[in-house]
């Protein structure tokens, strides 16, 4: 069986100019899935949880270090996995340490080259309330962000539960500040090397506003949905009566309530925009049920088949 180059371990004698030095800030699922990526593939990884248990088992074999003030000008890239508050907390107070490590490597890089230093990332599930400020402290104060959202996950928290190979052909979303075309591509070159052994599939790119209004739908609406459709007092009875269709409707009813909380409502408008949407779905059929319309009702039904067979056929093209 091939190995996959870019999670293979390195060997003991790799040239030690080609490995990556990479930080990690939250060592949940998602940043626990990329410090195990990058370790897995021979790379460095510092790292910084607020958990010490969490550090503590993470040092065992996937981290070789803190991520702090004096290790950050160190790292190729920072990738940034708490939620959206302490990731803008974090930049915020590294924003000068971060300058001057940029600072610091100018000198190096060629003309023309991408802006040197550490390349600053997020995974939040949101980019509104990050990138705004991000962008803005990047452009300040003279260093490199980039934000992204890695669509991969599982219904299951805590770095007990991170995989090297989690993201292995799962899309990962780049948004990039609103610079000019040149440095737009340097940086968006520059994230794709930076995150080539990690192993994502397929990479897009969006606005903040564009990647929140997609997600209100993809994401948070069906944690919504799957969330309060375990509230049924029926679901009580469900044993022996459930199979497929149970198990897929509420695999994401179990969440991060906090997480998903702040991640909720610094989306608000497009999520409440989403559930409006459905809300008024489920009313027509209702109503076609109340007035025992069964002709309206299997027309809805048809309607929705219909839609989801058009969705299957346009992404098997």
């Amino acid at each position: 069986m091939p190995i996959d180059q870019n999670t293979a371990p390195a060997d003991e004698h790799q040239d030690r100019s080609s490995r990556l030095t990479v930080g990690v800030l939250g060592l949940g699922l998602i940043g626990g899935s990329f410090a195990k990526a990058y370790a897995a593939a021979g790379h460095r990884v510092l790292a910084f949880d607020t958990d010490a248990e969490t550090m503590a088992a993470a040092s065992v074999e996937t981290v070789s270090g803190v991520l702090d003030d004096s290790t950050l000008a160190s790292c190729d890239l920072i990738i940034l996995a708490a939620y959206p508050g302490a990731c803008l907390a974090w930049i915020e107070a590294h924003a000068e340490r971060l300058a001057e490590a940029s600072a610091a490597a100018a000198g190096n890089r060629a003309k023309d080259a991408a802006p040197a230093g550490p390349l600053v990332i997020d995974a939040a599930g949101v980019k509104r309330a990050i990138c705004a400020r991000a962008f803005d402290l990047a452009a300040a104060f003279g260093f490199s962000f980039v934000g992204a959202h890695p669509m991969a996950g599982s219904e299951h928290a805590g770095f007990a539960h991170a995989r090297a190979d989690l993201f292995h052909g799962a899309p990962m979303v780049l948004v990039p500040p609103p610079v000019d075309d040149i440095e737009r591509l340097l940086l968006l070159d520059r994230a794709h090397r930076l995150l080539a052994p990690v192993g994502f599939g397929t990479y897009s790119v969006t606005t903040p506003e564009a990647h929140d209004r997609v997600i209100a739908f993809t994401s948070q609406l069906a944690h919504v949905v799957s969330n309060a459709y375990v509230k049924s007092p029926t679901a009580q009875e469900h044993h022996g009566f459930s199979a497929g269709s149970y198990r897929d409707l509420t695999r994401v009813a179990h969440l991060h309530p906090a997480m998903w909380a702040e991640l909720m409502s610094d989306n608000a408008t497009f999520l409440i925009s989403e559930l409006d949407q459905i809300i008024g779905a489920l009313g027509q059929y209702r109503d076609a049920l109340a007035a025992a319309d069964t002709e309206r009702l299997r027309a809805l039904l048809a309607e929705g088949d219909r839609i989801k067979r058009a969705l299957d056929d346009s992404k098997e093209d």
